[in-house]
């Protein structure tokens, strides 16, 4: 095999195929990166409680050694691993932020030291690249303003020709929400909002891993048992992208009322679908889909206010459209994984 022209080696954490939007991220950089003239390698910490897999940076560092790169990417999930490591490569580092220093779905303590030792990493790297706008701004106010934001592509499975299904049951319009189990997904204040619809107004499809937190998934399951959900929840667990894609194409809003998303990738691919996003006015969402042109927000928390936003969508399907069209509308602005895949690696070789 002839050599490729660029070589990558992408330094992350635990299993590359793991179900969420970073991990999904850089597969599709490895996948699109023959296409741009370049390889693709991965080189994993082993999954250890916090801090301990930062004694497997001299491994860590060997396996990028041996892959002979010409450029590193450093996963942000994977970064404060390496901030006492006194091993650094001949090659330049670009750092790859999904998240903010410290991370997200941390305790406090953790927050603080492990936003400490990201940052000291960022200091040392030759580029960042963030995922957001919202992140850019993010790390700006952390002192950290040369940044490149390469975004998520917002593509969406292809859907066959097959007819629609029936998602909606007795009820006036179907919701959907695809997020894993996580304390700041929303999904137990989703369940409270779709509680305090009247009967008849909505069928909510729950789409994500339920196991990704034990504690959370107890917290859910317990809002599920509750007599004002029985019947208006349907739960599908983890789907492939095409099963997913079809729910997309059926239902009529989908809703994620996550306090802290650095992009939302499936904000995106809601709203290239044709469908309005609901959620709280935090994370992302705002730069993603402006309120009452392509979704509505609420304040983040108020439980009534986002049924109400529901509420609204529900009983106007006039509105629904509206947003819809605009929705679908402003994601062909949004870019491709093609055009993201291009935009990554040309940022990589500007410091080789």
């Amino acid at each position: 095999m002839a050599k490729q022209s660029v070589s990558v080696s992408l330094i992350t954490l635990g299993d590359p195929n793991t179900l969420t939007g970073g991990y999904r991220y850089h597969r599709r950089m490895a996948e699109l990166a023959p296409r741009n003239g370049a390889r693709l390698r991965f080189a994993s910490f082993p999954e250890r409680r916090f801090p301990l897999a930062a004694r497997d940076a001299d491994d860590v560092w060997r396996t990028v050694r041996d892959q002979e790169p010409d450029v590193v990417a450093l996963d942000s999930i994977a970064a404060g691993f390496l901030a006492t490591s006194r091993t650094w490569p001949d090659a330049p580092v670009a750092a790859v932020l999904h998240q903010p220093p410290g991370g997200i779905d941390h305790g406090p303590l953790r927050t603080r030291v492990q936003a400490a030792l990201d940052r000291a990493v960022y200091r040392r790297v030759s580029r960042i690249i963030v995922a957001s706008e919202h992140l850019a701004e993010e790390l700006a106010r952390q002192g950290f303003r040369d940044t490149v934001v390469v975004p998520p592509g917002c593509d969406v499975a292809a859907v066959s020709d097959e007819p629609p299904t029936d998602v909606r049951g007795d009820n006036r319009a179907a919701l959907l929400c695809v997020a894993n189990w996580l304390p700041r997904k929303g999904i137990c204040e989703l369940l409270d909002a779709v509680a305090l619809l009247p009967e008849g107004a909505a069928r909510l499809h729950l789409v994500g891993d339920e196991h990704a937190d034990p504690a959370y998934r107890t917290a859910v399951l317990r809002r599920l048992n509750r007599d004002e959900l029985i019947g208006r929840v349907v739960r599908h667990g983890r789907l492939p992208g095409d099963e997913v894609a079809r729910l997309y194409r059926d239902c009529d809003i989908f809703v994620l009322p996550s306090t802290r998303e650095p992009y939302g990738t499936v904000y995106g691919e809601a709203m290239a679908a044709g469908l309005p996003v609901v959620g709280w006015r935090a994370g992302n969402l705002p730069h993603l889909a402006r309120h009452d042109r392509e979704g509505r927000h609420a304040e983040v928390g108020d439980v009534p206010a986002l049924a109400a936003e529901l509420r609204t969508l529900i009983d106007d399907a006039g509105l629904r459209a509206r947003l819809g069209a605009a929705a679908r509308e402003r994601a062909l602005t949004f870019p491709t994984w093609e055009d993201s895949a291009r935009t990554f690696f040309a940022t990589l070789r500007e410091i080789i």
